[in-house]
């Protein structure tokens, strides 16, 4: 049996190879891969000497996840990377690289459903007013950043991913590529486009300095061409998630928000919850939201039983604590 650097190298090898599937079958997203990979590293690292991955069994995996339990891990986090390993012992099983799944005897950490977090539309306001209330490129960029979450429910990888092109085709909607390079319409409201329209006006602002244009000496320097709604000075040449999460912790503070409560996810939420309380269709809203499942979209019908449950008992006549009619 190899041991050491071999066994090491013959998991990654392996790991490579299911990622590979992931990505060229599935389309799994960057990120998505990257999780995975984490993942299955962990119970690799877990597994250490005593055996190679490949050969893992049930009892290995439920000693893992009783292993993540013991160090708090939330039951969630728990049942998303248990999801990578059944995946991973699915591919082995697929490729005969294995003759069984030792996950499918494994069952998945008990967890209560998590309702997402929610701002009220008084604290959307409130963020949207602070925003605007700046002057100058950068306060024009947030302006817009946060209307583009608030109107659309995108994604912040999504938000930050946009390409020029998708905001200048028709200024009525964005064409935004999601999970899986899928793409969808999403409206724009005429204030998200207002603000798009403003930003856009000094986008410049936001362009590296490319160099001294042809012509000699005192040559005026040119802007860089890119090819993304929101450039930066970054790696990836757009402004990164960490930056628009961070840029609207500040916004929060400003606004007397707990900052704890606000990101790019909780106004993803803010925009389906609103939508579903002025009535909107579920299905318009899984559309919107680009959700493969609509049982991802019905979780936010629970929030709306929640606040339904939470009115009766504040305000019915039959409440606890409540006199009954006379």
């Amino acid at each position: 049996m190899p041991s050491g650097p071999a066994r090491s190298s013959k998991a990654e090898a392996l790991i490579d190879a299911f990622l590979e599937m992931l990505a060229a079958e599935r389309g799994a997203a960057a990120n998505t891969l990257e999780a995975y990979r984490r993942d299955l590293a962990a119970f690799a690292e877990f597994l250490g000497k005593r055996r190679a991955l490949e050969a893992a069994t049930a009892d290995d995996i439920r000693a893992f996840l009783g292993r993540l339990a013991q160090a708090g891990m939330a039951p969630r986090t728990a049942a998303r990377r248990l999801s990578a390993l059944r995946q991973f012992y699915r591919f082995l099983l697929s490729e005969n690289l294995r003759g069984d799944d030792p996950s499918a005897e494994v069952d998945s950490p008990r967890q209560g459903r998590a309702l997402p977090k929610i701002l009220s539309e008084e604290e959307v306001g409130a963020l949207l007013a602070e925003a605007q209330a700046g002057e100058g490129p950068e306060a024009l960029r947030l302006a817009a950043l946060v209307e583009l979450l608030y109107a659309t429910g995108l994604r912040v990888s999504e938000l930050v991913g946009l390409r020029l092109a998708a905001a200048q085709r028709d200024q009525r909607l964005l064409i935004v590529q999601g999970k899986g390079g899928k793409e969808r319409m999403v409206p724009l409201s005429p204030a998200a486009r207002e603000s798009l329209s403003d930003y856009l006006a000094a986008r410049d602002h936001f362009l590296a300095n490319s160099g001294k244009a042809p012509g000699g000496k005192g040559a005026k320097a040119v802007k860089a061409v890119s090819p993304w709604l929101f450039p930066s000075r970054s790696a990836a040449g757009h402004i990164t998630r960490h930056r628009v999460a961070q840029l609207l912790k500040d916004l929060a503070r400003r606004a007397e928000i707990d900052p704890a409560k606000v990101s790019p996810h909780v106004l993803r939420h803010a925009f389906a919850s609103h939508l579903l309380d002025h009535g909107a269709d579920l299905r318009a809203l899984q559309k919107m939201l680009g959700h493969a499942d609509i049982s991802t979209t019905q979780i936010y019908t629970h929030v709306l039983s929640e606040r339904l449950k939470s009115l009766v008992q504040d305000h019915h006549p039959l409440a606890a604590g409540r006199n009954r009619p006379g």
